[in-house]
């Protein structure tokens, strides 16, 4: 198999790879608890699936059952199992979430590792690790981290298919890439999809054998691994399961193809609170929103893919490499800045693990192209200190890093100039990534950077990520929710509202219209024999989100005003609260 080493001996970066996992784990740990419960949503259904098998494998988001999270629930069975297994507590959620940033890190290195060298499986770990989205969402419980993880499980199965059909004629590693994809459709929906042109293409132009048997078979794997769930949900009694949350019919095909799907590159999405806007090609991505967590080293990566494609053209498994990481970047790129439908900054860590690929292997490809690749490398270098000083305006910064970008052209070959070059490119991203994690994120729009302060530079900090916080329940209100034995302790329109109080008492909460309150579940008639049944104690009034303006159904403000006008309000810890029973 070619390689492109470095001109060090071959073991020189193998000691430093503990070095790199222990210190991701440490940044993505330190004081995890901080955050509380972080998106009070998904830790709802966490606890949900801690106390009931039934609700863990639909993805509800109460104990009894009434509505799913809007999305497939492999991320809540991880939370749900570990919830299960070490009680429900922030830790219990979050840790694991960490755990896959490590375990994302050290999978990136081991592709990388395989085809340029410890070198270039270095730099690519280091880079991932210290992406400040990354940084963000392996500290948060968003499905997002588990997402990445398998997509980055899947690159380094495609890495290894490629490696074993061009040996042996063998294809079994395309099953367990196929499985990763799949198993993030059951993590969110057709977004995983998005690396499937990129691992397709590697494989077609590196594999010598098996070519067309190799394709049928990953997509058999995906289907199989993606669609059980699906399968079974759709064959599972309705009366009998939860109602499927962000469907307008109960669909999970729906929820698939409309709401999380097609619905999000155009807009059109039926109950969703809004859409997204465009930003034109790549151009969102440098927007105020999104820059912080991903644009630090996109023009520079953009470069060395370039570069490096040029630098290796065709020379086996590194020229292979480039294309999967390059093309899982461009197509989730381009994608991500087109799409005309809901889209939040966050989103955009699912472009690190192949911003990070492209720029471990590029390096190294380019540096023993000599001066005309590391002309290259200069160039990136500069555009990184340019790219740094449009975000933070540190003109220190920027000074280093043209000096650096200089130094590589003047110091021919140096390892000890290229070393500083990347440290400087590094500085900006580093220190974000460190405030990143010094900050407390909740809510359901969580943005990279610190969650308070004041603007520095163009960066702004904390964006949207309190718009959805969910609310934190008084001691009286907790100890009324606690009173009797009903199948809900109380219903609320909205999930984080519900989240907020389920979280708080401990007891099932009932999310009249799911995430936005505009799921047509329960339907007036079907809250009505809920209460005449003494199913749901109290109604808690207040903060309520419903909103018809996209199409989405007005059960939930119907519901709330049948409540107000059916039973007497009370005042309890500032909200007001309505005695069903």
């Amino acid at each position: 198999m070619t390689t492109l080493a470095p001109p060090l001996p071959r073991t020189a970066f193998r000691p430093l790879l503990p070095v790199l996992l222990a210190a991701t784990g440490v940044l993505y740990l330190w004081g995890l608890g901080a955050s509380g419960w972080a998106n009070a949503y998904y830790s709802a259904a966490a606890q949900a699936g801690a106390a009931s098998w039934k609700a863990l494998l639909f993805g509800a988001t109460d104990a009894a059952g009434g509505i799913t999270v809007d999305k497939t629930p492999a991320s809540v069975w991880v939370m749900g199992l570990s919830a299960r297994i070490f009680g429900v507590h922030s830790w219990s959620i979050l840790v694991p979430q960490a755990l896959m940033g490590v375990a994302t890190v050290w999978l990136l290195y081991a592709a990388v590792k395989r085809v340029a060298g410890e070198a270039a499986a270095l730099l690519a770990g280091i880079v991932l690790a210290l992406t400040p989205v990354a940084v963000l969402m392996f500290r948060f419980n968003n499905p997002d981290a588990l997402l990445v993880l398998l997509l980055t499980a899947g690159a380094y199965a495609t890495v290894r298919a490629i490696e074993d059909a061009n040996r042996r004629g063998r294809v079994w590693w395309l099953v367990l890439a196929g499985a990763c994809v799949g198993f993030g459709f059951l993590t969110k929906m057709l977004q995983a999809f998005l690396v499937l042109p990129a691992f397709g293409l590697a494989w077609l132009v590196g594999a010598r054998r098996e070519r067309l048997l190799g394709l049928a078979v990953a997509a058999g794997a995906v289907i199989v691994s993606a669609g059980w769930w699906v399968l079974l949900v759709t064959l599972w009694p309705a009366a009998d399961r939860p109602y499927i949350g962000g469907s307008q019919h109960n669909s999970v095909l729906e929820l698939t193809f409309g709401y999380n799907g097609f619905g999000r590159l155009t807009g059109d999405e039926v109950g969703s609170v809004g859409g997204g806007g465009t930003g034109g090609v790549w151009g969102r991505l440098f927007g105020a929103e999104m820059a912080g967590g991903i644009a630090w080293l996109l023009p520079a990566a953009v470069v060395l893919l370039a570069g490096g494609l040029w630098a290796t053209w065709r020379r086996g498994p590194v020229w292979t490499s480039l294309l999967l990481w390059g093309g899982w970047l461009v197509v989730t790129a381009v994608v991500f800045s087109l799409m005309d439908g809901i889209i939040h900054a966050y989103y955009t860590v699912a472009l690190a693990p192949a911003l990070a690929g492209v720029l471990g292997i590029g390096v190294v490809a380019l540096w023993r192209k000599g001066f005309t690749g590391v002309a290259v490398l200069s160039g990136a270098v500069a555009l990184t200190a340019m790219e740094t000083y449009l975000l933070l305006e540190s003109l220190v910064l920027l000074v280093l890093g043209l000096a650096a970008a200089a130094l590589l052209l003047l110091v021919e070959r140096s390892l000890a100039v290229a070393a500083l070059a990347v440290v400087i490119a590094l500085a900006g991203p580093a220190a974000y990534s460190l405030q990143t994690a010094a900050a407390t994120h909740s809510g359901a729009l969580p943005s990279a950077g610190p969650s308070v302060g004041p603007p520095v530079g163009n960066m702004n900090f904390g964006g949207m990520g309190g718009l959805l916080d969910a609310p934190t329940p008084g001691a009286d209100l907790v100890a009324l929710l606690r009173q009797g034995d009903h199948t809900w302790a109380a219903a609320t329109v909205g999930s984080n509202n519900a989240a907020g109080y389920q979280l708080g008492s401990g007891k099932p909460v009932l999310a009249v219209g799911g995430f936005n309150g505009t799921d047509p579940s329960p339907t007036l008639a079907q809250f009505q024999e809920y209460v005449r049944r003494g199913q749901i104690h109290w109604f808690i009034g207040d903060g309520a989100m419903s909103s018809t303006a996209t199409g989405g159904s007005d059960a939930g403000a119907r519901i709330a005003e049948w409540v107000a006008e059916n039973f007497e309000a009370q005042q309890v810890s500032g909200v007001a609260v309505y005695d069903l029973s």
